[in-house]
């Protein structure tokens, strides 16, 4: 069998170093099926331009998530699985709902289409914590950095090396600016991809952790429950990055839906 084309999509603040563990993993020797992987910084995260057309040029505004998901459907395989965590997640769904026909399987870990909380969404986070954050990124962007990796791996059961992978990859790759952060933090702050995910037409898997302390997995589970045909997981003493401390299961949960969408 041919190898599967699979592309990668990391959260916010982070670069595509943070999959270093997963890419070895899924290319280890006797790993099956095989992937053919593709991982890109976002836009203005670590090697990647940010351009200004995703703003408007217009550098408090937020990112305009149709353009993102434009600039990364360039650099992406004609048809391929589309693996997105957090952020990257959210620009996955994008992605998805407006290419179908790029998309052969979807990927979510720790997603959700809202990340502020609301009356009809209370699975989301405090809207004044987004704000809150916000003011932090203008006076200590790299402090407000270095206080969201630890929240990442609060309540997983590996906790300590989580961490030090997640600060290794930002080493590794570079520093987002804090430009780049707000305008990326203000589309989670505002973007609502409900109404985008009944047009998901691709096989989905969601992956959220027990713990995790950025996107509950109340949220995760609830979009699962708005993607057509979406299946849902979730892993036990597991925070926001279960792909780096919940490697093994995470490369078994993608393995063995690939084998099915082969099948």
């Amino acid at each position: 069998m041919s190898a599967v084309p699979l592309v990668m999509l990391h959260g916010w603040a982070l670069n595509l170093r943070v999959f270093d563990e997963l890419v070895d993993a899924l290319e280890a020797p006797a790993s099956q099926p095989r992937f053919d992987i593709s991982r890109f910084d976002l836009p203005g995260h670590g090697r990647a331009p940010e351009p200004s057309n995703l703003y408007n040029d217009q550098a408090e505004n937020a990112w305009d998530i149709g353009k993102v998901a434009d600039v990364t459907l360039k650099e992406m395989p004609q048809r391929c699985l589309l693996l997105g965590w957090s952020l990257g997640a959210k620009i996955a769904m994008e992605i998805a709902a407006r290419a179908p026909e790029r998309i052969r399987g979807l990927i979510l870990i720790s997603a959700t289409p809202k990340f502020a909380r609301s009356d009809d969404w209370p699975h989301g986070a405090n809207p004044a914590a987004l704000d809150v954050i916000g003011r932090h990124l203008r006076d200590d962007y790299r402090r407000t950095v270095n206080d969201f990796l630890s929240l990442q791996v609060r309540g997983s059961v590996q906790s300590e090396s989580t961490l030090t992978n997640l600060r290794n990859a930002l080493l590794a790759q570079g520093e987002c600016p804090p430009g780049t952060l707000l305008r990326s933090l203000r589309l989670l702050h505002q973007i609502d991809q409900r109404p985008r995910l009944p047009l998901i037409q691709a096989p989905t898997l969601l992956i959220a952790g027990q713990y995790d302390r950025v996107v509950h997995p109340g949220a995760t589970q609830a979009t699962a429950a708005l993607i057509r045909s979406a299946r849902y997981h979730e892993l036990p003493r597991c925070g926001h990055a279960p792909f780096i401390s919940h490697v093994r299961e995470v490369v078994e949960l993608i393995q063995e839906f690939a084998t099915e969408l082969a099948s």
